[in-house]
């Protein structure tokens, strides 16, 4: 089987921040034309202004941070493309709240200090203290009413929800193939005014693209998957 290698800088325009021309760090997308920049760019830049940097387009008149969002897929393949990219950036957040001493936010005490700073946590560690931590406390909430579309499936006891706006559409699929003992979330579309959702929209994306106008809640529709012929 062939194999073409293709070199790392042929990608740098995709994975790299057009404000301050490095690799993506914290990549945060904006959700009105999906172009994506190191989040502390973005928010720096969205202090005077209410544009997209690349395109221009308006994000919102007032308040143009609340139209902004985490890519966690875009951050994740950064990070696997470039080496030591992610173990570069914890060192450099060490370091920096070490010198000020202040704790680093999800360590333990006494993690960050002195020259601790430089030593990468045990795998086991890390993954114990992911599964402590709720990353969705603070994100902004969105109301969602799910509703059954043409009766083939049954209506759910408490179609009322309220989740996270990074939540995506896969997410909801899961929920729902829980709740209705489906053996496949590949079983269902979900759809916003009669159109069906890509799996990998954000909540955030639904309500701002599909639901601007309208009152709360954001009101989806669940149906078996139509096979297309």
């Amino acid at each position: 089987m062939f194999t073409r290698k293709i070199k790392l800088k042929s990608l740098n325009d995709h994975i790299t921040c057009p404000l301050c021309h490095g690799y993506l760090i914290d990549a945060t997308t904006v959700t009105e034309c999906l172009h994506t920049f190191c989040k502390s760019c973005l928010v720096k830049y969205l202090e005077e202004h209410n544009t997209c940097p690349t395109c221009k387009i308006v994000i919102h008149q007032s308040h143009p941070t609340q139209y902004i969002g985490h890519d966690r897929t875009m951050q994740d393949i950064v990070y696997k493309l470039v080496p030591g990219l992610q173990e570069a950036e914890l060192r450099r957040q060490r370091e920096f709240y070490w010198k000020r001493g202040l704790e680093l936010p999800g360590d333990p005490k006494g993690e960050a200090n002195g020259d601790e700073f430089l030593c990468k946590k045990p795998r086991r560690e890390e993954s114990a203290e992911e599964e402590d931590c709720d990353y969705h406390r603070n994100d902004e909430q969105v109301s969602v009413c799910l509703e059954c579309h043409g009766g083939k499936l049954r209506n759910l006891k408490r179609k009322w929800i309220r989740c996270s706006s990074q939540a995506t559409v896969l997410h909801l699929k899961k929920f729902l193939a829980k709740k209705l003992n489906l053996p496949s979330f590949n079983e269902l579309d979900i759809l916003c005014n009669e159109e069906i959702l890509g799996k990998d929209h954000t909540l955030k994306f639904v309500v701002v693209t599909r639901w601007r106008f309208k009152k709360s809640p954001l009101l989806l529709h669940y149906r078996p998957k139509m096979e297309l012929l």
